[in-house]
């Protein structure tokens, strides 16, 4: 049996998720609390548990309401840390810590499906809130190393506004418009090979990307130096 990951809507451009199985499901990141409890009644579905990406207010704005309105038991980003996965109907939601936006940033995967909340977005990454770029580095290492047809389902829609960045700084790449051509503002996802074509924060091995910082002279040494440059931009 295989996890299913449903995508919500809430606060504008916040995105929340369902994974469930045949009869269970783990909310994530729950601010579409009527949404999410409809879809689940609706396929007969008991909200086990509760998690976040991370403790920013807007991903753990509906964390309480939709403990008070169903069974849910909360698993708080601090119990997530040396957690390899949390089951549903006997399949395991995978768990791996991804600090950069936030110290307590953390990425689930079910199946082909990488939730990554504000750590990977279509086409951009999340603020440095933490400060731990080198940590941040560690985390986007870690997810471009999935396959490239991963899922990347991430915790807001900000697509035209990295595509209108990542246009800016990279005017000649190709894959741009396609991206922007594929966008669904009511299915918001990309596969990692997408990212890697269009997304400039992962392309810091790239040629034009390179280039672009060499004409900021901005370090481009070592693949870290190239991820902090980038950064900058």
């Amino acid at each position: 049996m295989a996890l299913h990951v449903k995508q919500f809507f809430y606060n504008g451009d916040n995105l929340g998720y369902l994974v469930h199985g045949d009869g269970h499901a783990v909310a994530i990141d729950p601010g579409a609390v009527d949404p999410m409890i409809e879809f689940a009644r609706e396929r007969n579905l008991t909200i086990e548990w509760v998690t976040n990406t991370h403790t920013h207010h807007d991903h753990v704005s509906g964390n309480r309401e939709m403990l008070d309105r169903t069974r849910a038991k909360l698993v708080p980003c601090t119990a997530l840390k040396g957690r390899e996965f949390i089951e549903i109907d006997g399949e395991p939601l995978r768990v791996f810590h991804t600090p950069g936006h936030t110290a307590d940033s953390f990425t689930f995967k079910a199946g082909n499906s990488l939730i990554t909340g504000d750590t990977l977005f279509n086409g951009t990454v999340g603020n440095c809130f933490s400060g731990d770029l080198a940590g941040f580095f560690t985390s986007i290492k870690l997810l471009t190393a999935f396959p490239g047809t991963s899922l990347v389902y991430a915790g807001h829609d900000y697509v035209r506004e990295a595509m209108a960045f990542a246009k800016s700084i990279d005017p000649e790449n190709p894959h741009i418009d396609s991206f922007l051509k594929a966008y669904d503002p009511g299915h918001v996802v990309s596969t990692l090979d997408d990212e890697l074509r269009v997304n400039p924060y992962l392309r810091f091995n790239a040629p034009a990307m390179i280039a672009r910082m060499e004409k900021e002279t901005l370090p481009v040494e070592t693949e870290y130096e190239r991820w902090c440059s980038i950064m900058t931009l």
